[in-house]
C-alpha cells in the first residue's frame, strides 16, 4: 500500500492539503468559530439552542470534505466532469443545484438535502419558527397600549430603513441591501425569508450573520442603553396604572383582522403574517393540543434544524464571497442604529408624556422577543430595583415583531418592481 492510499483513506485531510490556501484557511477559521459558537452557546453567551447545533454543523461540513465519484461530482456541479479529475465536496447537502434531475439524484446521496429542498430554501422552516413564536406572544401588552407600543417599534426599524441605502452606497444591490437592512429588525425568519425571496446567492452569508449577531443584542444592547441614557433616567418609576383587561375574545379578533389586513397590504409576506397570527389565535382561542405541538416539537425541532442548515451552509467554498465582510459591517449597523432609534423614540416619548414614560422602553422595540424586554427591564432595575416597565417593553417588543414583518413585506414586494 503507497503513501498516497493511506491518504486517501483519511480524505478530509487529504482534500483539506490540497485546497487552494484561502480554502484550506477559510476550512479551519471556520471549524475554529464552529467550536466556539458550541462553547458561547453551553455558557449562554448566545443562543445556545441555536448556536450549537450551527456550531457543530460548520465544523462537520468544514472538515468532512471528500473527494466525489464522477455521477455524484457532475451532479453537483452540473458540469461533465472530466475524467482523472478529482471533484471535492461533501455528503451534507448541495444547495446550488437547479436542474431538476441533478437534484434528484442528490436527494438520495446527502442526508439534509431533503429538509433542505422541502423546508429551508423555500421559507417553510422560518414560517415553522414563525408560528412558535405566535404562540409564546400575548397580544394583550400591545392592545392594552397600541399607540406607545407600534410608535416605539416604528422607531426601533431605523436600522432596518437607513442601512437599505447605505448598502447600495457601498456596492450591493437593491434585493442584497434589502436583506442585510433587515437585520436591524433582529428578527432571524424575516432575515432568512426577505433573503431567500431578494438575494438567494448571498442568503447563506446574509443569514449566518443576522443569527450571529442576534445573539449579541442581549450582551451589546446594555452598553448602548448606559451610554445613551443617564443613570436618573434609566431609574425612572411610571405612575402606576390598573391592568387593562383584555379579553381571549379581542385577541384572537386582533389576530383574525390584523392577518387579513396585512395580507390584503403585502400578499409577498403573506406566509410570514399567516404564521404569525395562526399562533396567536391558536393560544387565544385555548386549543391545547395545537399549543403543545406549535409550542414544543414544531418551534423547537424547526430551530434545531435552522441552526443544523446554517452551520451546514457555511461551508468554506461556498461562504468565501468579498462581499462577507461588507456584510459583517452593515449588520452591526443595522442593529446599532435600530438600538438608537427605538431610544430616541423612548425619548420622545419620555418628552410627550410629561417626563412620565421611561425612555429605556424604547430599546424594547427592537423585535427580538423578549430578550430585548427583558434587558429593557434589568438596566432599570439596576438604576432602582422597584421601576417596574416590563409591560409596557414587551408592548414595544411585541410591535417589533409586527413592524419588522411589514418592512419584510414592503422590501419583498417594493424591491423587484425598482430593481
Amino acid at each position: 500500500m503507497h503513501f498516497q492510499d493511506i491518504l486517501n483513506i483519511f480524505q478530509g485531510f487529504t482534500s483539506l492539503f490540497q485546497s487552494d490556501l484561502p480554502v484550506l484557511l477559510g476550512r479551519v477559521g471556520l471549524m475554529l468559530l464552529g467550536m466556539l459558537l458550541v462553547y458561547l452557546g453551553k455558557k449562554g453567551v448566545l443562543e445556545p439552542l441555536l448556536m450549537i447545533p450551527m456550531g457543530l454543523g460548520m465544523c462537520a461540513v468544514n472538515a468532512g470534505v471528500l473527494f466525489l465519484d464522477p455521477t455524484t461530482a457532475a451532479a453537483v456541479t452540473e458540469a461533465p466532469v472530466a475524467s482523472g479529475v478529482h471533484t471535492t465536496g461533501t455528503l451534507m447537502m448541495a444547495p446550488l443545484v437547479q436542474n431538476t434531475d441533478n437534484l434528484m439524484y442528490i436527494l438520495q446521496v446527502d442526508f439534509l438535502q431533503p429538509i433542505y429542498t422541502f423546508a429551508f430554501s423555500n421559507g417553510l422552516i422560518a414560517c415553522f419558527v414563525f408560528m412558535g413564536i405566535g404562540v409564546l406572544l400575548d397580544v394583550g401588552f400591545v392592545i392594552a397600549r397600541p399607540f406607545l407600543s407600534m410608535f416605539l417599534a416604528l422607531c426601533a426599524e431605523l436600522g432596518t430603513v437607513a442601512t437599505f441605502p447605505i448598502a447600495v452606497a457601498m456596492g450591493l444591490n437593491y434585493g442584497e441591501a434589502a436583506s442585510i437592512a433587515m437585520v436591524g429588525g433582529a428578527d432571524g425568519p424575516m432575515v432568512l425569508f426577505t433573503s431567500l425571496t431578494l438575494a438567494k446567492d448571498l442568503f447563506v452569508p446574509i443569514t449566518v450573520v443576522a443569527y450571529l449577531y442576534l445573539g449579541l443584542c442581549y450582551g451589546g444592547y446594555p452598553y448602548l442603553i448606559r451610554a445613551l441614557v443617564p443613570a436618573k433616567l434609566r431609574g425612572l418609576k411610571m405612575p402606576a396604572k390598573a391592568p387593562a383587561k383584555i379579553t381571549s375574545d379581542e385577541k384572537l379578533a386582533f389576530a383574525v383582522i390584523g392577518s387579513t389586513v396585512l395580507c390584503l397590504l403585502f400578499p409577498s409576506a403573506a406566509p410570514l403574517f399567516l404564521s404569525l397570527f395562526v399562533g396567536v389565535a391558536v393560544r387565544e382561542a385555548g386549543l391545547q393540543y395545537f399549543i403543545n405541538f406549535i409550542d414544543g416539537p414544531l418551534l423547537y425541532g424547526s430551530t434545531m434544524f435552522l441552526g443544523l442548515l446554517l452551520g451546514v451552509l457555511c461551508e468554506a467554498s461556498t461562504i468565501l464571497n468579498p462581499k462577507v465582510l461588507i456584510l459583517l459591517v452593515l449588520g452591526i449597523l443595522a442593529l446599532l442604529l435600530s438600538g438608537i432609534g427605538g431610544l430616541i423614540g423612548g425619548y420622545l416619548a419620555y418628552f410627550f408624556s410629561g417626563r412620565k414614560i421611561n425612555p429605556v422602553i424604547g430599546i424594547a422595540g427592537v423585535s427580538c422577543v423578549p430578550s430585548n424586554a427583558k434587558v429593557a427591564q434589568k438596566e432599570v432595575f439596576k438604576a432602582r430595583p422597584d421601576s417596574i416597565i416590563l409591560p409596557e417593553a414587551l408592548g414595544a417588543n411585541i410591535s417589533g415583531v409586527i413592524t419588522t414583518a411589514i418592512l419584510t413585506g414592503i422590501y419583498v414586494t417594493l424591491v423587484p418592481l425598482i430593481k
